[in-house]
């Protein structure tokens, strides 16, 4: 196909992760077509690995409805054949109407199917299921323009070697990372508990620490301050570097978040903590077998899941996650390493 496809991918960091798979089998399969990813420049950095991919930036700037009347300019300027919208919020669909209210150019703006009305349907009491992953919905939209992407194809990103880095946790011991911050408090496990496995595991791997500049990596920090052989790089590095550390980890731990579908890219074991929210709505990291989320007793909070995304959590199911004890993510975790 000697086509030009423009991806859009806005955010947030975990559900551009799970583009990737997609973006690189495209790229694989269809060595002549041209593809360009609309995100932020931040977001950009997890396609490192996946060769030939054109970029436009969306700033904040463009935002209002002014400003994506500007940008939808520079969208039409690059003169794609098909766009494929893997976010399919509001300003996407803002953008579709922008890009095709002219007669004399209109392309075919092709959308995500959230299944919406699915999730809705299992959080507010129906059966709970597996449903398609959001990896596959996401390849899913490719097939409307005749492009079907077997994800099983998907090459793992390769390992970053970073042995002449001045990192003070590379030694003899194996690295375990752990991110154990979230969006919403509902899919968080606490501070206290994260506190009891590092300790449970600190003295027979390096524990490595994942965070956000600010107040995670002050938090994180703390922690790590007085205790053996664990590390914090919260705030420290590119979002590059991170991947280029996950990438040597033997394995992630990691709440239903962006950390664990950044470590799956590279095929590295995560072990994912889940509270009010549950792998079956699709959120799972990519390639990961099933019993390595570690989910909350169904019997004790059966109306989990109660929210797709964390957002809107009840009040009673906020602090399920905490719930899960430390020892049943060691005992995991020593199963798989």
């Amino acid at each position: 196909m000697n086509k030009h496809i423009l991806i859009i991918r806005l955010s947030s960091l975990g559900d551009v992760a799970m583009c990737v798979p997609v973006i690189s089998v495209l790229r694989k399969n269809y060595p002549k077509l041209k593809i360009t990813v609309l995100t932020t420049k931040f977001f950009s950095q997890l396609f490192n690995q996946v060769p030939d991919i054109n970029f436009i930036f969306f700033e904040k700037k463009y935002k209002s409805l002014l400003g994506l009347w500007a940008f939808k300019n520079g969208l039409k300027k690059i003169k794609a054949d098909y766009i494929i919208d893997l976010h399919n919020v509001l300003r996407t669909k803002i953008l579709d109407i922008f890009i095709n209210s002219t007669p004399m150019y209109s392309v075919p703006f092709l959308k995500l199917d959230k299944a919406r009305k699915e999730k809705k349907k299992i959080i507010k009491g129906g059966q709970l299921k597996r449903l398609k992953t959001m990896h596959q919905r996401y390849a899913d939209v490719f097939q409307k323009i005749n492009i079907n992407l077997d994800l099983h194809k998907f090459s793992q990103y390769k390992k970053i070697n970073i042995s002449k880095k001045n990192y003070n946790f590379l030694n003899s011991k194996k690295l375990v990372g752990i991110a154990p911050f979230a969006k919403h408090s509902c899919k968080e496990y606490s501070l206290e508990n994260i506190i009891k496995v590092i300790d449970l595991l600190r003295s027979k791997v390096s524990v490595i620490l994942f965070g956000a500049a600010g107040k995670e990596q002050r938090k994180l920090k703390d922690i790590a301050k007085n205790r053996e052989n664990t590390f914090s790089i919260a705030g420290e590095l590119t979002l590059k570097e991170e991947m280029d550390v996950i990438s040597n980890l033997d394995l992630m731990i990691s709440m239903d978040s962006a950390n664990g579908h950044i470590a799956a890219l590279f095929g590295i074991n995560v072990v994912s903590i889940w509270g009010a929210t549950h792998p079956f709505l699709g959120y799972a990291p990519f390639g990961q077998p099933e019993k390595n989320s570690i989910l909350v007793d169904k019997k004790r909070y059966p109306k989990i899941p109660v929210s797709i995304y964390g957002s809107n959590c009840p009040k009673q199911y906020i602090n399920a996650i905490n719930s899960i004890k430390p020892e049943k993510i060691l005992d995991k975790i020593n199963e798989i390493i």
